[in-house]
């Protein structure tokens, strides 16, 4: 099986135990392949924390759970000094612990419950790819993935992350209801594993599909998909079609005065990084050596949405910031 088959695989393992959202699924397995973080957003119990579960019981390594909440210390995610009553040189006296950032897969739950302070903890990790505790830097795993969840309504008791910290982010995904349909289906599936769980019996003839095989994905695989995605060409035309679209952002009254007045910041150019790597793992995903415009089409509103600010009068107006960028995608040509 080629690296791009047990990713395809991947997919749909996961589309099997998370039913309803191909979307979420899709824009989790390009981040894999992109070395980025993604920022997961959506309503409780729309299966964010199991859709991040599903791809890490897939990929070998390890997977860390850190529930945000207010009195979290940054010493919780990255990890501190231990006295050692009886060490025998003063060199060990200190012994560093690390704590679960030191992961592979890292679920970052509810990440806005936390403070400013701890929130920066963790998005350090995510730039640096290492934490430095008592003066000491400790180095990150080569693979190193953090999926954090946020609710966008609940808002009491939170810090709401600020935009130069949204930016460190390569996705921004919308978790969204499931059709009637998948919601029947998820009833079924949920309903064979608890059969499984307590009965300990297989779900035999129910349509519910059982559990599949761990660890179909290697860290070694990762490695070589992100060669093969750093090799996807990108045509001068595509290149230029990327930076005219994030240039639009910055200026828009050169769409409209309208578009100009609910846009108060652009995208950086860390997004326009982002949206290249994005879609030549897209490109990738689908066969391809090179990337067409529907792939820069694809994934620029998750990776586009948390760059752009919107001003007061768009969110007045119910002017979101996907409205934005479905309105540059109609008006910028490929």
């Amino acid at each position: 099986m080629s690296h791009r088959e047990k990713l395809r695989q991947l997919e749909l393992r996961m589309n099997e135990q998370v039913i309803g959202q191909e979307g979420l699924v899709r824009m989790l397995i390009i981040a894999l392949l992109c070395d980025g973080h993604v920022l997961l957003e959506g309503l409780p119990g729309l299966a964010k924390t199991r859709a991040v579960r599903a791809l890490a019981r897939q990929i070998e390594g390890e997977y860390s759970r850190i529930q945000f909440t207010p009195d979290l210390l940054p010493s919780d995610i990255t990890g501190s000094e231990i006295y050692q009553q009886h060490a025998t040189t003063e060199e060990e006296q200190f012994r560093f612990r690390p704590g679960p950032v030191f992961g592979n897969i890292i679920l970052a739950d509810e990440i806005n419950r936390a403070s400013a302070r701890v929130q920066s903890a963790l998005l350090e990790a995510m730039e640096e790819r290492h934490v430095t505790v008592a003066g000491k830097s400790w180095p990150l795993p080569g693979l190193f993935m953090v999926l954090a969840t946020q609710n966008p309504v609940d808002q009491e008791g939170t810090w709401p992350l600020p935009e130069a910290q949204l930016d460190r982010f390569l996705m921004k995904v919308l978790v969204e209801y499931p059709s009637k349909e998948n919601e029947q289906l998820v009833m079924q599936l949920v309903r064979a594993e608890q059969r499984e769980k307590y009965e300990g019996i297989s779900p035999g003839t129910d349509s519910a599909p059982s559990v599949m095989p761990d660890k179909l994905v290697a860290q070694q695989d990762l490695q070589a998909c992100w060669q093969e995605v750093s090799r996807v060409h990108v045509a001068p035309a595509m290149e230029h079609y990327i930076v005219n679209l994030v240039a639009m952002t910055r200026h828009p009254q050169g769409v409209s005065d309208v578009l100009a007045s609910y846009i108060s910041l652009g995208v950086s150019p860390r997004g326009t990084l982002a949206l290249e790597r994005c879609a030549r793992a897209n490109a990738w995903l689908a066969g391809r050596d090179s990337v067409l415009p529907q792939d820069i089409k694809d994934i620029a509103p998750a990776v586009l949405r948390h760059r752009l600010m919107m001003s007061y009068q768009a969110n007045a107006d119910g002017f979101s910031a996907d409205d934005a960028i479905r309105t540059l995608l109609e008006t910028v040509v490929a």
